[in-house]
């Protein structure tokens, strides 16, 4: 097994020899997106106008999911596949930018799972805004050698065109809704209908084509909404539309309630993660109760909740009456790297640092921003911090031993420290603080695109048994060395009883 990013600098994919081969996967002209674009701040209005106008997801939800019933798919929206005791599945999140960070990762997600029975996409399928036109590049084109079947389930930026791409190319072809009555006049949702983004007119003319790049028998997969469940041997894999703010509504979660109680161990993939960044998001259910509730009844056997939206991995394995339940975030398929350096010292819900994982690991995520702010504002000399510098920064903010086997303590001058408070580096609780960890996260993080390794991607393989699930969660930098042999960066076994 080759080096991961734990063992060596090697590991991580800093000062590969090599590039790797994704580059050939790649269509000849790739759309740069970039959140500081005004235009493309624009495009994805919706989510801004469903927090200030009131949120019509959950109206727009049950429609779609009304007119699949009626078109006949299964009512209680479980999809009963015929897997053996012992199968294999992959979980890929926030895939869908269509440039280098996503195909970087195909290599190796094609490699470690060749043998695996279907994979799930979770969460943020296509940026921006989820147009059909665009599943060609991001979605059909990098995943077309994959010779098993994907179901997923809707991000926020899938949702910012009223889902009608997503139902389309994973819900056999949905027809698109009839329009609803116009709002009255004067009222907070006649505003918000004017201010809409829409799809573009005849958006989707590309899409048959598209869809010849995974045509094979092997390849198909019709799900019954942007929710549903999956009975695969001795699990039921739950999936959850968490829409356009990370809640869901009243309709979803009695289904939610009546899906749990099947006597299976479960897992939850969610496009809002339940643990993320050292901090509990519950996920409220429209009418009362939260996801997590439901997730942590004894009576409901829920072993693990995986949930996309978050440009990284993370696990939080926390004790819930006795048994542990895995809280993973698993969104690092493809877009831009969200910061692992800003997490503050773990301590939440017993989990500490001693058994908290992230990747990339808090040192390198800090030298990857440092790098990448240095080129852009022209300060090479001030921010760039070596690997070494990064980790020894990060680990006396945060007051734990260096993470990296290989590594040992380098100096730290009044530069680095600068550096990494600039760039949000997190701290000890209770700790004075100015509060650039929010301004930074805020503002900075979400341009922080880049095409040129490492990228820090990962992909989750867990392996079914009757007894126990193995979750693996392997990288991809987009350095030949981490395609050829793709390093796991954390693993762990889950039992199952």
């Amino acid at each position: 097994m080759s080096d991961s990013s734990r063992d060596s600098v090697e590991g991580a994919g800093w000062g590969a020899p090599e590039l790797g081969t994704y580059k050939r996967l790649m269509p000849s002209k790739v759309e740069k997106i970039s959140w500081l674009n005004p235009k493309m701040l624009w495009a994805a209005r919706n989510g801004v106008l469903a927090s200030w106008f009131g949120d019509p997801t959950g109206r727009t939800r049950s429609r779609w999911v009304a007119q699949r019933t009626a078109a006949g798919a299964s009512a209680d929206k479980v999809i009963r596949r015929d897997d053996p005791d012992r199968f294999s599945f992959l979980v890929i999140g926030d895939t869908g930018e269509g440039d280098d960070p996503q195909y970087a990762v195909v290599p190796g997600f094609l490699k470690a799972g060749q043998d695996t029975s279907f994979a799930v996409l979770a969460s943020d399928v296509i940026y921006p805004v989820g147009s059909a036109d665009d599943y060609g590049t991001k979605f059909f084109r990098p995943y077309q050698d994959y010779q098993a079947p994907i179901y997923a389930i809707p991000g926020n930026h899938d949702w910012y065109e009223d889902l009608g791409a997503f139902m389309r190319v994973f819900c056999d072809d949905a027809p698109p809704l009839a329009p609803e009555p116009a709002p009255r006049p004067l009222s907070r949702a006649r505003l918000r209908s004017l201010l809409w983004h829409r799809p573009r007119r005849n958006d989707g003319r590309r899409l048959a084509e598209a869809r010849k790049l995974r045509s094979g028998q092997a390849q198909q997969a019709v799900q019954p909404g942007p929710y549903w469940a999956i009975d695969a041997g001795p699990v039921r894999i739950i999936g959850i539309d968490t829409g356009l703010l990370g809640t869901i509504d009243a309709e979803q979660g009695a289904w939610l309630r009546e899906v749990s109680k099947d006597p299976r161990p479960k897992i939850l993939i969610t496009g809002s993660p339940l643990y993320v960044d050292g901090e509990h998001h519950p996920c409220t259910i429209e009418g009362g109760g939260t996801v997590d509730e439901i997730v942590r009844d004894p009576a409901h056997r829920y072993v693990a909740a995986i949930g996309g939206d978050i440009h990284n991995y993370q696990r939080y394995p926390v004790r819930v009456d006795g048994r542990t339940i895995q809280y993973v975030v698993a969104g690092g398929g493809g877009a831009f790297m969200h910061a692992t350096h800003t997490i503050k010292r773990v301590d939440i819900a017993d989990v500490t640092e001693k058994e908290f994982r992230c990747y990339p690991l808090r040192g390198d995520s800090l030298a990857f921003y440092s790098k990448l702010y240095g080129r852009r504002l022209h300060l090479r000399r001030f921010f760039t911090l070596t690997e070494a510098e990064a980790a020894a920064v990060v680990a006396e903010r945060l007051g734990i031993p260096l993470t990296r086997a290989q590594q040992t303590t380098t100096r730290i001058t009044w530069r680095t420290r600068l550096v990494a408070s600039l760039l949000g580096a997190g701290r000890r609780p209770g700790r004075f603080r100015l509060p650039v960890r929010k301004i930074y996260t805020q503002l900075f993080s979400p341009s922080s695109a880049t095409y040129s390794p490492p990228f820090f991607k990962c992909f989750l393989r867990l392996d079914v048994t009757p007894e126990t699930v193995r979750l693996r969660c392997y990288a991809a930098t987009g350095n030949r060395a981490q395609e050829v042999d793709p390093p796991v960066e954390d693993e762990v076994t889950i039992p199952l009883h």
